[in-house]
């Protein structure tokens, strides 16, 4: 089977994301990362081929040392890892609100994603006794799995909750028709998880997509990773006065607050997205409402 060349380290380089502070201070800090970038071999799929980022998390007590004098640096060592069976418990809390309250097929969900190992990664601590997942990205194309129930569920609660009358037909096209070209992008995380990571993590997903279009066995799984759209589900809040007329752009670009920092990025990206109100308990400010944004991008 063709393998992929190997990759030599290399600086990663600076990303044109020149949307928000957030965006350029990641651009500028991955440009100072020396790595390794994550190993594709289409005939060797493990935990071996992985990728490795050490960083220094500045002011988080490590629980073993409660009892010991606390200079405010601990080291933590990230590693990406192909998805794998033992990640289910771990992957599955992190998706565990990811279409809101729905009662749906999440085991099956977390099973597609477990299942592609070719494009895929999930960050963990390296040699974690625990196996503890920080956070898993992958792409599943809507059409390849269009009959297994958790497909099916996650399109009809997106269709039942978009009330946008200019959006609902974009959404059955990309859902229907067009769900062949359609990758869903999946991407949870802890809270907490360090900034310096997104970028690497984003490369290693679109370097595997690529990989793919050339490397999977036969002409119909290829095909499957040749995206023309993206749709991204994701949690962000909305000031409660958002809706009531902004004088300037910084105005509305402040209306919104993203829980995950890319957001901000494929919100801003996407050709046209749409936002209904969560139903499921969070913290909010009285200032702040929790919404959910479905978002459509090419």
């Amino acid at each position: 089977m063709p393998q992929e060349p190997a990759r030599h380290h290399r600086l990663l380089p600076v990303r044109p994301l020149t949307f928000s502070p957030f965006a350029r201070s990641v651009a500028r800090v991955a440009t100072a990362y020396l790595v390794k970038h994550y190993m594709h071999n289409a005939v060797q799929q493990s935990a071996g081929d992985e990728f490795k980022e050490k960083l220094k998390i500045i002011g988080r007590r490590s629980e073993s040392s409660e009892d010991e004098e606390f200079d405010g640096v601990v080291q933590a060592d990230f590693a990406f890892f192909d998805p794998k069976p033992d990640d289910f418990h771990g992957v599955k809390t992190l998706l565990q609100s990811y279409l809101d309250n729905k009662q749906w097929d999440l085991s099956g969900f977390v099973d597609l994603i477990l299942g592609q190992t070719t494009v895929g990664t999930v960050v963990k601590l390296e040699d974690d006794e625990d196996n503890g997942v920080f956070s898993i990205i992958t792409a599943l194309n809507l059409g390849r799995y269009k009959d297994h129930k958790c497909i099916t569920e996650l399109k009809e609660f997106l269709l039942n909750i978009c009330h946008e009358k200019d959006k609902i037909g974009n959404l059955r096209s990309l859902l229907g028709v067009e769900a062949q070209k359609v990758g869903l992008l999946v991407s949870q995380c802890v809270v907490n998880l360090p900034p310096e990571l997104l970028p690497p993590l984003y490369d290693a997903l679109f370097d595997e997509i690529s990989w793919a279009t050339e490397d999977e066995p036969t002409e119909e799984l290829r095909n499957s990773f040749r995206f023309q759209f993206y749709v991204v589900v994701s949690k962000f809040y909305k000031h409660k006065n958002a809706n009531q007329k902004r004088s300037s752009s910084t105005d509305k670009d402040e209306a919104f607050v993203y829980i995950k920092p890319e957001d901000e990025i494929l919100h801003k990206l996407s050709m046209w997205s749409f936002l209904f109100p969560l139903q499921t308990q969070q913290v909010a400010t009285h200032e702040m409402q929790p919404d959910n944004g479905g978002v459509a991008g090419r």
